[in-house]
């Protein structure tokens, strides 16, 4: 089984700042991606940030202002949101592709979501 744990969401005033982590933990080999995807309410999911290790993707609504980062000896991401605006309020959602052991497939997984609200 593999878990992911997410943590530090909440709510802050327009321009403050927020710093998201997710813990993979369990069976695990090796991950290949980590990221961020959020999700408004009536909204499709969309990608906020996504890191393989060497290379890094951003929805260009947060380019300049969030930053992913990931320790792989703890295979924990995260997410530095600055600049935080209204239209950034969503529950934001842990990914993680990764493989449980040599001998299988790349499989997604997906941590329980956790709020972020930005007031005005």
């Amino acid at each position: 089984q593999v878990q992911l744990v997410e943590s530090g969401g909440g709510l802050v005033q327009a321009g403050g700042s927020l710093r998201l982590s997710c813990a993979a933990s369990g069976s695990i080999f090796s991950i290949n991606v980590m990221g961020w995807y959020r999700q408004e309410p009536g909204k499709q999911r969309e990608l906020v940030a996504d890191t393989n290790g060497g290379n890094t993707n951003y929805a260009d609504s947060v380019k300049g202002r969030f930053t992913i980062s990931r320790d792989n000896a703890k295979n924990t991401v995260y997410l530095q949101m600055n600049s935080l605006k209204p239209g950034d309020t969503a529950v934001y959602y842990c990914y993680v592709n990764l493989k449980r052991t040599r001998y299988v497939a790349n499989r997604d997984y997906w941590g329980q979501g956790t709020q972020v609200t930005v007031s005005s």
